[in-house]
């Protein structure tokens, strides 16, 4: 019983991370959990269970007597994800890039044909398949820790993904940015896939900087 309570558990997880990431539950308001359990035929022990697994990853903060909320951006929380980003994420794509195998090429060219695809006619799970295109890039490098703590930083980076993504021309950028990444890391350009990683992640950060700032 205990392992069909935990197995649903991690299927709520999934749910509401994904309603989370697409923006579809505000920052400003607490979450309904009556209505959310009623809504997907669930008890409260496992959705409860599923908000403490999105609190510890950084998703919702639970306020005493007020339930659980999802945490608003911030410029200090943007500083903090993009900063060990740019620490563990352009040396790791590199070595990945010697290491991949074909399959793994393949996916990551695929990977970003449907993330082009998508961003190009402003449809919804951009910032979805921009985490799955990284990953892609990065898992082949058989770092598994390093992976693992790569995979919980691009879930935090979904949502500023999204808010960086707003202003016109930066989906044209961030295109731009992607193919030449990829080109390298397929040509198994160790120094150039890092090099180019770093940049792409910095000036992110740079622009998030500016989005973020309390004067705007």
């Amino acid at each position: 019983m205990s392992l069909l309570v935990r197995n649903l558990s991690e299927q709520l997880v999934e749910v509401i991370r994904e309603r989370i990431l697409t923006g579809e539950v505000p920052s400003d308001l607490p979450i309904r959990q009556d209505a959310l359990a009623a809504e997907l035929g669930v008890s409260k022990i496992p959705l409860r269970e599923a908000f403490a697994r999105l609190e510890q990853e950084g998703l919702l903060r639970s306020k005493a007597n007020r339930g659980y909320f999802v945490r608003s951006l911030s410029t200090d929380e943007a500083e903090e994800v993009y900063a060990l980003r740019l620490k563990l994420e352009p040396a790791t794509a590199a070595l990945a890039a010697q290491s991949a195998t074909d399959e793994e090429r393949k996916l990551a060219s695929d990977t970003l044909e449907t993330l082009d695809r998508v961003t190009n006619a402003h449809g919804e799970g951009v910032g979805a398949f921009n985490r799955a295109f990284h990953l892609a890039l990065l898992r082949p490098s058989r770092q598994a820790v390093t992976i693992n703590i790569l995979e919980r930083l691009h879930v935090l980076s979904e949502r500023y993904v999204r808010k960086h993504l707003e202003p016109l021309g930066r989906d044209e950028r961030a295109n731009e940015e992607h193919l030449k990444l990829l080109q390298a890391w397929l040509a198994r350009d160790a120094k150039s896939v890092e090099r180019l990683m770093r940049s792409h992640i910095a000036q992110t950060l740079e622009d998030l900087r500016r989005q973020l700032s309390p004067s705007r």
